[in-house]
């Protein structure tokens, strides 16, 4: 399980995203976020889906790596499923009624699509920035953003690099952590059966060695930064200099259509419903309100 979360990994490639400059993928993955928040139908997150596969191929990110992504998140989607499915209240009869519980048809509606809304969320932010970004890159790419907060004296390259720094360890705590589970179960530690009070007790002998090794790589780093004189950005110089090109230009227009195409969606989708008789395509274009 472990193994499988893909958060805060580099994955190096020569692909058109790979390419795009790291300005560009942090404003087209706002972009992105914005238009998945915007989408309120069926329709509109059908679109986003397709959207989403045509950025994951031109990636050339696996799927088998897009999949390892989501499988980490399985609770916090089933959490606002359930959110989701208990707490709307529809016009019609409930479809199930259980001492409090009442479960609508509107509320199984919303499970799905607020389930589907998160699952791109973590596809499209991943590939945008931490699958196709080096942390480097990426460090450049927000100080670059944030360089007019400067002049109000905001330490922004200690910003940034706070933020690389925390990306760039994810992957390597989650590699210490399934060493440190690996040790423990040769002792005869047992993290998958019992209780959940049981399993939680059992994650105290590798939260202490966790924490202690963490403590230890951040002392590493600082006294390895220092032995090469850093001092922020004070009279630093870069060696690659961020530009940008026509493709960075060019994934603009296409997210702004993207963004367009969402918000036509979401005002139009009420005439459409008007205009267009019979039950499916009533739930194809239905709005969640």
């Amino acid at each position: 399980m472990i193994s499988d979360i893909t958060l805060g990994q580099f994955f190096p490639g020569n692909s058109p995203i790979h390419k795009l400059d790291p300005r560009t993928k942090i404003l087209l993955a706002i972009a992105y976020i914005v238009a998945v928040f915007l989408a309120d139908s069926p329709v509109a997150f059908l679109f986003l889906i397709l959207f989403s596969v045509v950025i994951v191929l031109i990636s050339r990110i696996s799927m088998r790596v897009i999949l390892r992504a989501i499988r980490p998140i399985l609770f916090i989607l089933i959490f606002t499923a359930l959110i989701s499915l208990l707490m709307t209240v529809g016009e019609d009869e409930p479809l199930v009624s259980f001492w409090i519980i009442r479960i609508y048809t509107e509320g199984i509606y919303r499970a799905v699509l607020m389930g589907i809304r998160v699952i791109l969320l973590i596809i499209g932010s991943s590939v945008l920035l931490t699958y196709t970004t080096s942390p480097i890159a990426l460090t450049d790419g927000i100080e670059s953003l944030l360089s007019p907060l400067k002049l109000f004296h905001i330490p922004v390259h200690i910003f940034a690099m706070m933020m690389s720094i925390a990306l760039r360890f994810i992957p390597t705590l989650i590699e210490e952590t399934e060493k440190i589970m690996n040790a423990q179960k040769s002792r005869g530690a047992d993290f998958t059966t019992g209780s959940i009070v049981k399993r939680a007790k059992a994650l105290i002998p590798l939260l202490v060695p966790l924490v202690i090794s963490a403590f230890k790589r951040a002392d590493e780093l600082a006294t390895a930064m220092e032995c090469r004189c850093y001092r922020g950005d004070k009279k630093r110089t870069k060696l690659v200099k961020l530009q940008m090109h026509a493709r960075d230009f060019l994934f603009f227009a296409v997210f702004a259509a993207l963004i367009a195409a969402v918000v036509l969606l979401r005002i139009f989708t009420p005439a459409i419903l008007e205009r267009l008789p019979g039950a499916f395509w009533q739930i194809v274009f239905h709005r969640i309100r």
